[in-house]
Parts: C-alpha cells; structure tokens; sequence
C-alpha cells in the first residue's frame, strides 16, 4: 500500500494520513479544531501536535468555540501551566481564545464557518495531481486570499503556509500524491462534490 512520504511508519501519522488527512470537512467543529492545532503547531513538528491532540482536547472544551471564546486570564493561566499538556506558549494560548471570537463572528455572518471556507473554492475542493512530494508548493495563491481575507477579519497565526497547510488538512485542497492510496478515493469524493482541477 503506498501512502504519502511523510506519513512514515509512525501509527500517529499513518493514521492521521489515511483516515484525516485530506477529506472535505464541512462540520465547524472539525474545522475549528483543525484551525486551532495548525496555529499551535507553527514553527513545531506537526507530529508533536498530534501527540497532544487529546490535551489540546480538554484544554480548549472539546473544540468549542462559543466555550474556548468566554475564556479569561484564569484559563490562560491553567492552559500554561506545566500539567496542561499543550505547548505552553502565551501568544499561542491567547490567540486560541482570540481566534475563537472570530470564528464565531465568521458563523454570525455567514451561517457558518465552512460556508466562509468553502465559498473561496465554490463549495469542490481544489484537486491537484502531483506526482512527487517534493512538488506540493508550501502555499498557494488560494492560501494567499484565504490568509489575507482571514487576517483581515482579524485571525492570528494566519500566514499563507499555515493556512495552506489546514486547506490541506481539512480537504479544502486534495494533495495526496497521485501513487498514494488515498488520492483516487478522495478525488471520486471531490468529483461528487462537484470538483475542479488547478
């Protein structure tokens, strides 16, 4: 069975790779979730955020935003201390709570958070068709608009690799490798949605 590169041999990887990694999610749950651990994750291993998924779990209420956006200084001050289990890095604990607002305000605006995310690729995922790793970009002119409409609006840790990374993870854009197992089911999936090709 071929996979991706980077999903290795490690089960935390593999696992994520093949049953996460790329599939549309619609559900603003998943998708705040996803927002949340790829800000923690910048300038970290992807790997040491999964490791902590279930810390980042209890810390931040089971990923809900109406719950994680009523946080104050006493949460704050939980969420860095050394039993919490999540990096403990201020700006990134604050912009947690920070980013929690705005995405509820997102939801206010437009009925919901993916509703936003999906209207910048008309509802189809973005499928590519790489057929070596090394040619999946770290961004892209659609992660570029969504990092700068995101920024605008007033999310932290936003920049266009990081953004480009959670399109990638929440099946915004397909960039399973064309040899990965994975690649043909979810392009079927983005061609039931009503997919296009860049």
């Amino acid at each position: 069975m071929r996979r991706c590169k980077w999903a290795g041999s490690r089960d935390l990887y593999v696992r994520y790779h093949d049953e996460e990694w790329g599939v549309p999610q619609f559900d603003d749950g998943v998708l705040f979730e996803f927002l949340t651990l790829e800000a923690a994750q910048a300038g970290l291993q992807w790997y040491l955020i999964l490791s902590r998924r279930e810390a980042y779990r209890r810390a931040f209420a089971d990923f809900q935003p109406e719950v994680v956006a009523r946080y104050g200084e006493e949460d704050v001050a939980r969420l860095l201390a050394p039993d919490s289990g999540i990096i403990r890095n201020r700006a990134k604990v604050e912009a947690a709570i920070h980013n929690a607002k705005v995405f509820l305000e997102v939801q206010a605006a437009h009925g919901s958070f993916a509703r936003w995310l999906w209207g910048f690729v008309d509802g189809r995922p973005e499928v590519h068709a790489f057929v070596r790793e090394e040619d999946v970009p770290a961004t892209s002119p659609l992660a570029e608009r969504v990092s700068r409409e995101m920024r605008f609006l007033g999310f932290r840790f936003v920049g266009p690799v990081m953004v480009y990374a959670y399109l990638q993870a929440v099946g915004v854009v397909l960039d399973h490798v064309v040899t990965c197992f994975r690649y043909e089911p979810l392009r079927a999936l983005a061609e039931s949605l009503g997919h296009h090709a860049r």
